[in-house]
């Protein structure tokens, strides 16, 4: 007999149904297809989750550049091909722990309030988690956002976004991704 996710107690309408089946990888899957289930997944969360903005960012170069975006469209923000300084992002500052991955309240938090004025939008609830490939490098970050503090905010909610970040590194995995390095190697010329 073959057991699947409702006989463990999951609902059809689960949000970590939805997710998982949404990113069931095959090994044929194409590049768009691919795209198009993270998209899906985004779009999922960013409406499930209550969120204003939920993203998938990749770490090139020292910089993070945002791959999939959704938003709202209530106030402009981030799009997808855009990108900033990996160093001076919320990204970046969450994988090494100066910043909390779940915060209520951005502007309740020391750390997240003083990076506030940085940006040309607001952020009340954020939560944020890598993306780490199975060698161990990261990715980049999987992200969501609300402009005000969540009236109702759930800490599980990380545990969810936890969950589509692994399932996102098996399927960028499956389609052979690669992380670039951090800095491009120094190279000098030497005469023979």
């Amino acid at each position: 007999m073959t057991m699947n996710v409702f006989d463990m107690g999951y609902e059809p309408s689960d949000l970590h149904v939805t997710i998982s089946e949404l990113m069931v990888a095959t090994a044929d899957q194409s590049d768009s297809q691919l795209d198009s289930a993270i998209s899906q997944v985004l779009k999922t969360l960013r409406d499930r989750l209550g969120m204003d903005v939920v993203f998938c960012s990749e770490f090139v170069n020292g910089c993070r550049v945002f791959r999939h975006v959704e938003t709202t469209g209530i106030r402009p923000t981030i799009a997808v091909g855009g990108s900033d300084l990996l160093e001076e992002s919320w990204c970046q500052k969450v994988v090494d722990g100066r910043l909390a991955r779940y915060i209520t309240d951005a502007r309740r938090d020391p750390t997240a309030a003083a990076l506030l004025d940085q940006l040309h939008f607001s952020i009340g609830t954020h939560i944020s988690t890598p993306i780490v490939l199975k060698s161990g490098e990261i990715y980049g970050t999987l992200c969501c956002f609300s402009f005000s503090p969540q009236d109702d905010p759930n800490p599980d909610d990380l545990k969810t976004l936890e969950m589509t970040a692994k399932l996102t590194a098996i399927r960028l995995e499956g389609r052979g991704v690669r992380t670039a390095p951090a800095e491009a190697p120094a190279w000098t010329l030497a005469q023979n």
